[in-house]
């Protein structure tokens, strides 16, 4: 996707609803505007576009119904909310679309399912039979059973796994600001409203970082974030105000609404964007400039003689960052050797492996097939 104009060509799109657009001032959820957008979708589906609801809103309903005026800060009590309130979420979007004529599915999830290959490839093949099937995935994290070592941590992240899960043309994330703004526009009045940017501009990282907006978990970082994913399958992303009219509709129309972070590089594997999914990193390994040069732009494996440090302590498998010496984070991967052994290997050729640690499982520390940039 390149241009609004190739947005009218949208086959199957994530809808991300934030908890700042789906509460109603904290008077519990917003039913009017559940309403309004559930009309949209059902107007999308009519026309052939398969859709999938990515909802906050459980914990803030739950609130309502037990009575409490402020948000808890202890897990329990924030898993309990978000038990109570799950139920109304579901509840009001089932009710809804089943005034339009179509039917619903809860579909909760962890960072755990995630980020297992096989349970990962399960919720795919779920969620596309529902899809099949013309029944509406809502889809939330499962914060009942959520610790942090299994949280995902917010619903804009969630969103864009599941775009890659799914490989949508669209990732749509409705929140109460206008858009993706130049710097932060409480701050500053004359900020401008970006209409299409490419995800990678770097421009975003500033303006994203100066607080343009701060909603549910995350502000627009977490946005500019989940955009990045989003796109390692080809998935343009588009921040809207969730609560103008017909906003969903009108984005799909390809008009003058939010703001388009277009994708600009080839999608990767399938396999590469489950790696994605994977947000539990166990530690670091830092690469010298040739190796930083030779992942980025020739996709190669990495070897041990690009290797020049370790931190954290990680087995083989396990989930790493290659950071340059500078400490910037530039791919992820899935390593061959612990963080002990890459630690006495680094710096050497994979000849040497051997001689120095009694064994050679794989010449490289990280298979390009289980390397991905970031």
């Amino acid at each position: 996707m390149k241009s609004r104009a190739d947005l009218k060509r949208v086959k199957c799109c994530v809808v991300k609803i934030g908890s700042a657009v789906l509460t109603d001032n904290g008077q519990g959820l917003n039913r009017s505007a559940i309403n309004h957008w559930v009309e949209q979708i059902s107007e999308l589906k009519s026309r052939g576009i398969n859709v999938v609801v990515v909802s906050s809103g459980s914990v803030a309903e739950g609130m309502v119904r037990l009575g409490w005026s402020t948000r808890p800060h202890t897990l329990q009590e924030l898993q309990a909310a978000a038990s109570v309130g799950q139920m109304g979420l579901i509840q009001a979007y089932e009710q809804s679309f089943q005034a339009q004529g179509f039917k619903t599915a809860q579909v909760l999830l962890t960072h755990d399912d995630l980020a297992n290959r096989t349970r990962y490839l399960n919720a795919r093949a779920t969620i596309k039979t529902l899809l099949d099937l013309s029944v509406v995935p809502i889809i939330n994290e499962n914060d009942v059973v959520a610790n942090e070592e299994l949280r995902v941590g917010d619903n804009d992240t969630l969103a864009a796994i599941i775009a890659n899960l799914m490989s949508v043309d669209l990732l749509m994330i409705l929140t109460d600001q206008d858009g993706f703004f130049d710097s932060d526009p409480r701050i500053n009045s004359n900020a401008l409203l970006l209409n299409e940017v490419s995800v990678n501009d770097d421009s975003l990282d500033f303006a994203a970082s100066a607080g343009a907006g701060a909603l549910g978990r995350g502000g627009m970082q977490t946005k500019l974030t989940a955009a990045r994913i989003a796109s390692r399958s080809g998935t343009a992303t588009i921040i809207a105000p969730g609560l103008k009219d017909n906003v969903i509709l009108n984005v799909i129309e390809g008009k003058q609404i939010g703001t388009l972070l277009i994708p600009n590089e080839a999608p990767v594997s399938a396999r590469k964007r489950w790696l994605t999914a994977h947000l539990d990193v166990k530690g670091e390994v830092v690469m010298d400039k040739g190796a930083e040069q030779a992942i980025k732009q020739s996709g190669v494996s990495l070897l041990p003689i690009g290797v020049v440090g370790v931190k954290g302590c990680f087995d083989r498998g396990d989930l790493v960052a290659c950071v340059s010496e500078s400490g910037k984070e530039l791919a992820r991967g899935l390593v061959n050797y612990s963080s002990v052994e890459i630690d006495t290997i680094k710096r050497n050729k994979s000849s040497e492996i051997e001689r120095l640690i009694g064994f050679v499982g794989e010449p490289e520390i990280i298979h390009r097939d289980n390397l991905v940039l970031i």
